[in-house]
């Protein structure tokens, strides 16, 4: 029986009821250690049948092993795994190391989890249920936040319990102490009978309503001290809290057994494996020898494993055994554990006896880390490449090894310890010359870039005494990010100086120094296999910036196969962010939006903040344009928070932009003026960088009566270099809104027929909506109608609410009969936005497996998405989606 935990056990059972009618659910529980996370747990999973209950807890001594964890909770379901598409099943062999790695990103692991417990659930809901969750590996945690994140119909119920919460995007339930009454029936169930009066008051004052130090600190008094002829407690701890005072109390507890029993519960608490057979091994003892911990409730004994009653009573029994026992501890296990499945576990002990610098065990960690990058495990890796370089008899070994668990750490997205390492190397003492000194500038520009400044970022590459072009490469993505035309043609002439810069730099520095420079010119480098990676996307990403979205939509498809084929997470969620760039650009706001929310998923997965604020800025203007004005501004100012807090001054003008048409839209160009204004930090720049902006300048001041000649002239520069039908459309629509009467319906005509070239469908329904205003304004009512309807047209097809509407009121304007119900957009708009997106899928033939592969999904849910979706269009089956979704 739990006392004072009516309200949670109700809320845990709640979830559980509703995984039985198909439903899932997630709760991170957290409080302090012996508070009754465990007990809650326990309790749930006692009463969870039918349900099938999985459990896992994580233990501080395998921290650093990947996967550790999540391997003990789904090993009952591996017997499925053959029933998960090859890719996910391949991910979870590789990241249990039972096959050699695919290359495949670890992004995949966390689906895998969440289609295994799909297929796990069968008939009967499945309970999952993560103890002491403040220790699992990083990998482990990942994947299993990312599953539970994405739950939704597949009668599963996740439970994470944790001292303090980590933000893993899940709902929270707070464990506090237990009120007086709670706490007064605990203690007198445990021992209080035998406790005086004011003894009684004052365990329950030490413990303050803590479940665990109510019933272990009268374990630990003796007889007289029950009674109150001796001290009452033992001398308080130098940390005051209740589960200081508990482990405090196993201590004693553990001090009164025999020297064996001790020594054995040392080995056991250095042990990760809870084997009893390694433990005795390594312990150089018999079973008996732990007979006396058994009996006094420390530890339980099942079968050939062995587990700690609470961590705590594990901390105590390693905390208070003196350095050389558990240096010696750790030797007796590596000398046990044989075998290659241990070989990790063999190098982690090895260096915990390390008392000194020894480049043997270095070594060994280098593997370690090694393996545990093979399996995406980075977080893991970078562990072992941190206690390496602290076992590194040379300096520069050691500065090696700290530069590579930096790399590691940002690869985990964990830029606090990246900044913390990287605080180290410099302290080192060690020479960073040559390679070793790029290396340290491409890692401290990579956290700049991330958590600090991009300007920075910049000064950081550029300061590498004749850098070559990997650093010179990101220099230019860094000054890009900044959006600071200085920094751009700093970066520009360095390449110039450089005898060693390609092509396609030579051709950036030329781009972003004012010349005219033709998108064809990176198509190749963008293509090139041999060609460092970051350049190939520097490449596709001029291609986009010169107008010539149908190439880079073509080129950051073909990155982003590289970049799932290859394990390269980060520069995943970057190209996904170019193709939904251009897939806007073209017109294509849902699969544009599909793209940008995927790239932000994978980006917040990773700790991108970079990248996720570029995302958010496009996902904006996305919604924006769709009609969804509070979504929009919410994404648009969290991305323009950043950005401002991190000089992303090309991000800002993005996410400004996304507020801009979102007032468009409405009809409101003042603010939208307002908002490009701050966008246009550097009118005297290039006119490629802000190339994206200029237009709606452009069109936003000719709505409030004024014009922006300047703005025109440089878009009509950009045009001229790029010479893209999409970028001549623009230029031509500026002049027009610029022109006089002479002159503006011969550019009006121009920028139509760019633009029908050009294939960007959304640009090319703006055009003809102002050219239709244009018309109707000088009375020619038969012209606007014509135009005004194919913007009409597609708009609706586009799913531009706002602007369709504003294209009905100008045919209204013309006298043509326009039925507001009538045109509601596609049958989509009937739907959830998980809901098209699975319908749309599902209408090009793509099975429920391969549609939740796409979407991050499990398959169940899909089919629920279905379920739900089918009344709304009015079908029976997928065969008839196709039908009802033609145009």
């Amino acid at each position: 029986m739990l006392y004072g935990r009516d309200a949670e056990s109700g809320q845990l059972r709640g979830l559980l009821t509703a995984a039985a009618d198909g439903a899932s659910g997630a709760l991170v529980v957290h409080g302090e250690a012996g508070i009754g996370k465990t007990a809650l747990l326990d309790e749930l999973a006692a009463g969870a049948a039918p349900a099938r209950v999985l459990r896992t807890t994580g233990i501080e001594a395998e921290s650093d092993l990947p996967f550790a964890a999540l391997h003990q909770l789904l090993r009952p379901a591996l017997d499925r795994l053959g029933r998960l598409p090859a890719p996910q099943a391949d991910a979870l062999r590789t990241a249990f190391g039972l096959a050699a790695p695919t290359g495949q990103d670890r992004f995949l692991t966390g689906l895998a989890v969440l289609t295994l417990l799909s297929e796990y659930a069968g008939e009967d809901p499945v309970l999952c249920l993560v103890d002491d969750a403040q220790w699992l590996d990083r990998a482990s945690l990942d994947a299993l936040a990312f599953a539970a994140r994405r739950l939704d119909a597949e009668g599963v119920v996740m439970l994470f319990a944790m001292r303090e919460p980590q933000p893993l995007g899940l709902p929270e339930l707070r464990l506090d102490a237990l009120d007086r009454p709670a706490a007064a029936a605990l203690l007198a169930e445990h021992l209080g009978g035998r406790l005086s009066p004011h003894v009684r008051e004052r365990v329950a004052a030490e413990a303050r309503g803590n479940p665990l130090a109510l019933i272990e600190l009268p374990r630990s008094l003796t007889d007289d001290q029950r009674t109150g002829l001796l001290g009452p407690l033992p001398t308080t701890p130098a940390d005051p809290t209740p589960s200081a005072r508990v482990r405090a109390a196993f201590g004693a507890r553990i001090d009164r057994l025999p020297a064996d029993t001790r020594s054995a519960l040392l080995v056991a608490a250095a042990d990760d494996t809870g084997e009893l057979a390694v433990v005795l091994a390594a312990a150089g003892a018999s079973p008996a020898a732990l007979e006396a911990a058994e009996t006094a409730d420390l530890i339980r004994l099942d079968g050939a494993s062995l587990t700690f009653r609470h961590p705590l009573v594990r901390a105590a029994a390693y905390r208070s055994a003196p350095l050389a026992r558990r240096i010696a501890a750790h030797r007796a296990l590596a000398d046990t554990l044989a075998g290659a499945e241990h070989v990790d576990r063999r190098a982690w002990h090895r260096a915990a006896a390390a008392t000194g610098p020894d480049e043997a065990v270095a070594r060994e960690l280098d593997l370690a880390a090694e393996r545990a990058g093979g399996r995406h495990g980075m977080a893991s890796a970078s562990a072992a490449y941190e206690r390496a370089a602290q076992l590194s008899p040379d300096p520069a070994d050691q500065l090696r090894r700290l530069v590579t668990a930096a790399q590691a750490a940002a690869d985990a997205g964990q830029f606090q310890r990246v900044a913390a390492l990287l605080r180290r190397a410099d302290s080192s003492g060690a020479a960073g010359g040559g390679a070793a000194s790029a290396e340290l500038a491409r890692v401290r520009a990579a956290l700049e870039l991330n958590a600090g400044s991009a300007a920075r970022a910049v000064e950081v590459l550029l300061a590498v005494d004749g850098a070559g072009g990997a650093l010179l490469t990101e220099a230019f993505h860094a000054a890009q990010s900044a959006g600071d035309p200085d920094l751009l043609a700093r970066v520009g002439g360095r390449v110039r100086a450089s005898p060693s810069a390609s092509g396609t730099l030579s051709a950036l520095a030329g781009l972003y120094g004012g010349e005219p420079v033709r998108a064809g010119v990176f198509d190749g480098a963008a293509r090139d296999v041999d060609v460092l990676f970051s350049e190939r996307f520097l490449a596709a990403h001029a291609a986009h910036a010169l107008a010539d979205h149908e190439a880079a939509l073509d080129l950051a498809g073909l990155l982003l196969d590289h970049c799932r084929s290859h394990g390269l997470l980060g520069w995943q969620a970057t190209c996904l962010h170019l193709l939904a760039e251009a897939q806007f650009a073209l017109g294509a706001l849902e699969p544009a939006s599909r793209t940008a929310a995927e790239g932000l998923r994978i980006a917040e997965y990773a700790g991108l903040d970079h990248r996720a604020c570029y995302l958010r800025a496009t996902l904006a203007a996305c919604t924006a344009v769709e009609g969804d004005g509070a979504r929009s501004r919410e994404l648009a100012h969290a991305a323009l928070d950043h950005a401002v807090a991190h000089d992303l001054g090309c991000a800002a003008a993005h996410a400004h932009r996304a507020l801009a048409l979102a007032h468009l839209g409405a009809g409101d160009a003042a603010p939208a003026v307002a908002q490009l204004d701050r966008a246009d930090r550097y009118p005297a720049g290039p006119p490629v960088l802000l190339a994206f902006v200029l237009p709606d300048l452009v069109e936003a001041a000719a709505r409030t009566g004024s014009s922006r000649p300047d703005a025109t002239g440089r878009v009509v520069r950009w045009a001229e270099g790029s010479g893209r039908p999409a970028a001549l459309a623009l230029a031509a629509r500026c002049r027009a809104l610029d022109a006089g009467d002479g002159r503006a319906e011969e550019l009006f005509a121009a920028a139509v027929a760019h633009g029908e070239r050009a294939g960007a469908s959304l640009e090319l329904a703006r055009t003809r909506l102002l050219y239709g205003e244009w018309l109707r304004r000088r009375r020619r009512r038969s012209d606007a109608r014509r135009v005004l309807r194919e913007a009409l047209e597609s708009f609706e097809k586009s799913g531009a609410q706002p602007w369709a509407e504003r294209a009905r009121a100008e045919l209204r304007g013309t006298g043509e009969v326009i039925d507001a119900t009538s045109s509601t957009g596609t049958p989509l708009g009937r739907l959830t936005p998980q809901e098209r997106e699975v319908v749309r899928l599902a209408a090009a033939g793509h099975s429920n497996r391969e549609i939740a592969a796409q979407l991050f999904l499990s398959p169940r849910t899909v089919g629920h998405h279905l379920y739900r979706a089918f009344p709304k269009l009015g079908v029976a089956s997928r065969d008839q989606l196709q039908g009802v979704l033609a145009p």
